[in-house]
């Protein structure tokens, strides 16, 4: 079973608003991530919230495979929603795909590309590396637990820092796709 985590548990405090739920192209920000990890055909998806959950939730179109996570730790950093996801995760989940929530342009090919690596390779993480920018990662269960207790507002970034030596890195000859940080990020890309 491959799974896949939303992040969409922060504060977004330079954005200035809950931009999890903010339309970009005809639909709520952090849909764009549930929508990538669905058409890659991925087994479940657990879609962490946290500030203005319930709002969240409500804005948000999960598929039946989904399922909403609250953490309440969300004010500490990313690295604790990352943690409440693994914590979700199916007991049967060999590697889940790491989506946040603000980057739209983060597609169903990418996802693809970083299960095909794990089945091929059976690394214990797969990033994708943009032309530009490193991108999303792809976690297998043998680091859940060593991930689940990173702190801060560090995602995987840090393991892949630690321990150079189980990344699997798939390249993509385009640039990184636009981060929505703030509200003018929303006028790029």
């Amino acid at each position: 079973m491959i799974s896949g985590i939303v992040l969409a548990g922060g504060s977004a405090t330079r954005f200035g608003a809950t931009k999890q739920i903010v339309r970009v192209r005809g639909k709520p920000l952090a849909q764009h991530a549930i929508d990538a990890l669905t058409s890659a055909g991925l087994d479940e998806i657990v879609v962490v919230t946290g500030h203005d959950a319930d709002v969240v939730e409500r804005a948000l179109r999960p598929p039946p495979q989904a399922r909403f996570v609250r953490n309440p730790e969300y004010r500490s950093g990313l690295a604790s929603s990352l943690a409440a996801g693994l914590r979700a995760l199916s007991t049967e989940s060999e590697a889940c795909a790491v989506l946040p929530a603000d980057q739209p342009g983060v597609t169903d090919a990418e996802v693809r590309a970083m299960v095909d690596a794990f089945v091929r390779t059976r690394a214990r993480i797969v990033r994708i590396a943009y032309a530009d920018a490193p991108g999303p990662t792809l976690l297998s269960r043998e680091v859940y637990e060593l991930a689940s207790h990173l702190q801060g507002d560090v995602g995987a970034r840090e393991l892949i820092a630690s321990h150079p030596d189980w990344v699997e890195q798939v390249d993509v000859p385009f640039a990184a796709p636009v981060d929505v940080d703030r509200p003018e990020d929303l006028t790029r890309g």
